[in-house]
């Protein structure tokens, strides 16, 4: 039986490990009750967990850590 780390996976990672600190990092705000959504935090109080995590890496895009641009479909609208 192959070991763990030895089965290797087609393709790379899509979220590199700043964009998960990133993401972390806004979980820990949102539950703490400090993070705030719309252009400088002018949004009310972030209490969706689907909305930390959106905000985490939107910030992880504005640092240029490696995550996956946003979908089209979600653009247009």
């Amino acid at each position: 039986m192959p070991t763990r780390r030895s089965i290797k996976k087609s393709g790379g990672r899509r979220y590199g490990e700043a964009a998960s600190k990133s993401v972390e990092s806004a979980m820990r705000r949102r539950n703490s009750g400090t993070l705030k959504s719309g252009k400088s935090g002018h949004g009310g109080r972030v209490t969706s967990r689907k909305q930390a995590i959106a905000i985490g890496l939107s910030e992880a895009r504005r640092k240029g850590a490696k995550v996956p641009p946003r979908s089209s479909s979600r653009r247009s609208v």
